[in-house]
């Protein structure tokens, strides 16, 4: 679960992590007011959206009165970025910046712990950073049973800086940010750029963080953060009924008990020059209820043309799927092909059940794929 920068400069706030005065707003009237608030010269109008890129896709401008702030958050406010339709804008104090830097908190899959990512070339060009200068890119593996004492945290910050008195405060930030990674459950907390002003402090002037979606029943505080996509919604939505469903951009829509054959079945609707709908598995169960929630769900996506249905029969016999399905469509009015393999126990059976009806039959998982495809690519 992803949140907006000023939810996240919210928590580093909570947990001492140095930020600037900040002001949400979803007018230019409330960006006005919020401006004449902070009782500040300068302020910078920062596009509030769940993705990055912003300052390159002119989401961020610095303003320095109260027609430029009003004439900003107009500009912002109703632009897209990447998609994401701009609402609301983040007011805060400008800083008289000296340098930026990068610092994160990740998980490393492959050692299996926690890993720190530093760079003292922070900003907008991060990932050109990565790429064409990577020995400018640290990275620190934390031992769980150890974390990060205060001897680690400083010796972190000697890789960045030698000042002593900047040592000791990125020292402090580490820790924070670090303690606040693990005690919310994160997958993700950046600090991109952290910031040295004329003075010689160090702020954090952006936040980012995601949540492990596994660990969020033990985080209401965070849950309450969410704002859910439309796509998002619909996909809550279809584990509450116990599906596993990820929408995608394509036009057929997949039906298939288990993870692993409805990842199959969508390589070859690519490999045959298809284009999937949906990651569908519905499990085991040929209940025709399911089978209605789940053709529902297919259903509300106006891109889809067709359906296929791909069901291996282990415990669950292939003429139980039928009589599920025949039983489901009852209910069911729609127009769209519907296309049905079936394998494995009772197959024969189950084909059997579904002849001359409203389904289009198929024996093999080629031969389904290849009716889909082909189906798709009249409509």
């Amino acid at each position: 679960m992803k949140i907006h920068e000023y939810q996240a400069k919210d928590l580093f706030s909570t947990y001492g992590i140095p930020v600037k005065k900040h002001r949400l707003c979803f007018s230019v009237a409330e960006a006005v007011s919020a401006y004449k608030d902070l009782g500040e010269q300068q302020v910078v109008v920062k596009a509030q959206v769940l993705t990055g890129g912003r300052g390159k896709a002119g989401g961020i401008k610095l303003a320095s009165n109260e027609e430029d702030v009003a004439s900003k958050a107009a500009q912002i406010i109703g632009m897209s970025i990447k998609g994401y339709p701009v609402e609301k804008v983040l007011l805060t104090e400008a800083v008289n910046i000296t340098s930026e830097y990068y610092v994160s908190f990740a998980i490393d899959r492959n050692k299996k712990s926690v890993l720190l990512i530093m760079s003292p070339e922070g900003g907008v060009e991060i990932e050109t950073v990565a790429v064409e200068t990577p020995d400018r890119i640290f990275r620190f593996n934390i031992d769980p049973m150890i974390g990060i004492p205060d001897f680690m945290a400083r010796q972190f910050a000697f890789t960045m800086f030698t000042s002593i008195e900047q040592v000791n405060q990125m020292a402090t930030i580490i820790q924070k940010l670090y303690r606040l990674f693990i005690e919310k459950d994160a997958s993700l907390a950046e600090i991109n750029p952290l910031v040295q002003t004329a003075e010689g402090q160090l702020i954090a002037i952006d936040a980012k963080m995601t949540f492990d979606d596994n660990a969020l029943f033990r985080h209401d505080e965070i849950r309450a953060l969410a704002e859910l996509t439309d796509e998002e919604k619909t996909e809550v939505s279809a584990k509450d009924k116990g599906f596993s469903y990820v929408s995608l951009d394509g036009e057929i829509g997949c039906m298939v008990n288990g993870a692993g054959l409805a990842m199959a079945t969508m390589d070859m609707i690519k490999l045959y020059g298809g284009s999937p709908a949906n990651f569908l598995d519905i499990g085991g169960s040929s209940n025709p209820v399911k089978v209605i929630e789940a053709m529902k769900l297919l259903l509300s996506d106006k891109r889809v043309k067709v359906v296929l249905i791909n069901i291996f029969g282990g415990i669950t016999r292939c003429d139980d799927v039928a009589n599920g399905l025949l039983e489901a469509f009852k209910q069911i009015e729609t127009q769209t092909p519907v296309i049905v393999r079936l394998t494995g126990t009772n197959e024969q059976e189950g084909r059997a059940l579904l002849q001359n009806t409203r389904f289009l039959v198929a024996q093999t998982m080629s031969e389904a794929t290849h009716m889909a495809v082909e189906i798709a690519s009249k409509s």
